[in-house]
This record gives C-alpha cells, structure tokens and sequence, in this order.
C-alpha cells in the first residue's frame, strides 16, 4: 500500500468518525499571533506543546530554515495576510538549533539535483535568466543570526505596521527550550 493510499484510507474514517469536530475552531487566530517556523519535523508537535499553543490559537507559516528570502516572496505575502486580513496583531519568527539549513551548501543540494536527473541544461538557462542558485539555495552560518535577519525583514518591510511587535526565538529541539533573539516590544 502506497502513503497517499494509507493517509486518504485513514482520512475517509477521521471524517466518519467525525473526528473533525474536537477541531473546530474559525479562521482567525485566538491569540492574534503569526509564527514562522522551519518546517523540522521535530517541530511538528514540539513548537505547539512547548509554546502552549492549541489549535486555533495562531497562525503557523512554515519553510525551511524559518527564512525570509524575499521581501516579496510567499512568506512575507502569509505574514502581510495573517496581519491585515486575519487579525493577528505580533509576529514571531522561530529557528532551531541543529537546523538543516545551518549545513546547507549549493553545491552539495545543486549535486543531488543532477543525481535525480536535472540536467546542466536546467542549470544553464537559470544561470542566464538571473537566477543565482548559489544565494537562493545558501543556508546561514548561525540561526540567532538567521532569525534576527527575518525579524528585521519584516519588521522594515514597506507593508508592515510599525506599531506590531516582531520577535525572534530559536527552540532547542531535543528539549523544546525557547530562548529569546530579539524582543519585539523593545523594538516598538
């Protein structure tokens, strides 16, 4: 049995079972927060439970490394939505020790890709298109100053509401400790 056909066999008995309704909750989020994190697995369940955080409660974005890459790229887009159209009222990026991005090299993901087929071809026409492989797919040398950098992104981005408060922490994922990078109220 394939995962696709295990997740939609169980789904089909979450839903007549109705499993949904301890669930239910609206689309805005109670504790008018937005959190971007990385997409670790390890946080999966972790970020939540050490943050006292139940469903409902905030809005969670999710990418690798919890990186702000473009100003105006996707995530920033979730963050501006969750601000102005869902009522989330502060913003708190989430890093964590032992982050695959911390090890991430170009060459190391470009090699992997021309394992499973891309061709020099592919990377050829990205080169003269303008897109620089080398920065877009650079991890960061330390998460304190991966996350600070996304606060500070967001924080001056030319959309974003001054008055809200911007955080910045990095969770250890063996313990789901918290320690505190940038304090949002103090920047207000």
């Amino acid at each position: 049995m394939s995962l696709l056909k295990d997740v939609l066999t169980y789904n089909e008995r979450f839903v007549e079972e109705k499993e949904y309704e301890k669930y239910h909750t609206t689309k805005f989020p109670d504790k008018k927060l937005v959190i971007l994190s990385c997409m670790d697995t390890r946080l999966v369940e972790l970020l939540p439970r050490a943050m006292n955080l139940r469903n409902g409660d905030v809005k969670i974005v999710k990418n690798a490394g919890a990186i702000v890459s473009h100003p105006f790229g996707s995530i920033m887009r979730s963050i501006l939505v969750a601000v102005y159209e869902l009522n989330a009222d502060e913003v708190c990026v989430i890093g964590h020790h032992d982050c695959g991005m911390g090890k991430l090299t170009p060459e190391s993901i470009i090699e992997k890709m021309q394992d499973k087929g891309i061709s020099e071809e592919v990377f050829n026409t990205l080169e003269y298109s303008g897109v620089e492989l080398d920065k877009w797919l650079r991890g960061f040398n330390s998460v304190e100053e991966s996350v600070t950098h996304s606060v500070s992104t967001i924080k001056n981005h030319p959309l974003f509401a001054k008055e809200i408060p911007v955080h910045g922490l990095v969770i250890d994922p063996g313990t789901g400790k918290l320690d505190l990078v940038v304090d949002g109220y103090e920047n207000n």
